[in-house]
């Protein structure tokens, strides 16, 4: 039985890489930062129903409780799906963004060094690392870099941090650089919740209005159980590289948030309205991606922008009254 450990196991991908993994029959081990409220009820299901999954309080700052775990565990493959994963949030808290994002990971990768050095690890980069003016899209795995905000700058050392120890140790670091991809699990936080989130509240009469800021910026958006294929994907190839994730299609989050009012049978402009204190002091008006790479190993995204947008109205639709 092989043996994975996933951070961020709680969140969105974590979530549904842990159904994955525990599919093909691994022995799957989370970590989960302690905090004073429930937060496992993406994983709920599989905590109560499956022996094979087990759950490991920590944090990747924590270098010490890192290298202990994957000491103990000397996992076959380590997933690093946890971050501060909000780029609005991480102007206001950088250094705690940089911590998290960029020094966890160098935790992970000096103790698999050090102590596990056959784990194969897996880094969830990210498209905000892109985010260069000028440069015509869409970005492959060779575009240049220039991030916008702490967390894309967080993310980037994070991925040199991937190649200096592939290239400099010989460990099998690998990298999917993913564009935006979204659920029914995605966190109330993110935009796409937020809309559908709201849009579900004003149909049942909740909520009278949906607040956003740049309705104009265009994201790459997939859907993420597909994503997490892909990142598995990657993680079974004979030596480790780095592939773009993404869909190859661009919609503004304007038309997202038109598609999912639609849906409900009400006008968008009747209920949106704007307040720049939603914007980021760096924009990035544009995110699409060129997943020709990874689709040469045979993953193919195929749910559409319309089918996500309604599979997420569906949830929130359902579970309106959560506080998710």
């Amino acid at each position: 039985m092989k043996k994975a450990i996933i951070s961020g196991i709680t969140g969105q991908d974590g979530s549904y890489l842990a159904e994955l993994l525990l599919s093909k029959g691994y022995e799957v081990h989370g970590i989960m930062r302690r905090i004073s409220s429930f937060a496992s009820g993406r994983i709920d299901h599989l905590i109560t129903s499956n022996p094979n999954i087990h759950i490991h309080y920590g944090d990747l700052t924590d270098a010490l409780a890192t290298a202990g775990l994957i000491s103990d565990i000397k996992p076959d493959e380590f997933y690093n799906i946890g971050a501060m994963s909000q780029v609005k949030v991480s102007f206001e808290v950088p250094e705690y963004t940089l911590q998290t994002n960029a020094v966890g990971v160098l935790n992970v990768l000096e103790a698999i060094r050090k102590f596990s050095p056959q784990t194969k690890f897996y880094q969830a980069s990210s498209s905000e690392m892109f985010g260069v003016p000028g440069v015509p899209a869409p970005y492959n795995e060779n575009t240049p870099m220039m991030p916008q905000s702490p967390y894309g700058v967080a993310k980037l050392a994070a991925y040199h941090l991937t190649r200096q120890y592939r290239d400099g140790y010989g460990l099998f670091a690998t990298t999917g650089i993913l564009f935006n991809h979204e659920s029914p699990r995605r966190g109330g936080t993110f935009v796409t919740k937020k809309i559908t989130k709201a849009v579900a509240r004003i149909k049942n009469g909740t909520q009278d209005s949906l607040v956003l800021g740049n309705l104009d910026a265009k994201r790459d958006w997939g859907w993420s159980p597909e994503f997490v294929e892909a990142i598995y994907l990657i993680m079974q190839q004979e030596k480790p590289d780095v592939f773009v994730v993404a869909t190859g299609e661009t919609h503004t989050i304007k038309e997202f948030v038109e598609e999912a009012f639609s849906y409900v049978g009400l006008n968008s402009e009747d209920y949106v309205k704007i307040d720049d204190k939603y914007k980021r002091p760096n924009e990035v008006p544009l995110l699409l991606g060129d997943p020709s790479k990874i689709k040469k190993l045979g993953w193919e995204p195929k749910m559409k922008f319309n089918e996500i947008v309604h599979a997420m109205m569906d949830y929130d639709l359902e579970h309106f009254n959560d506080n998710t």
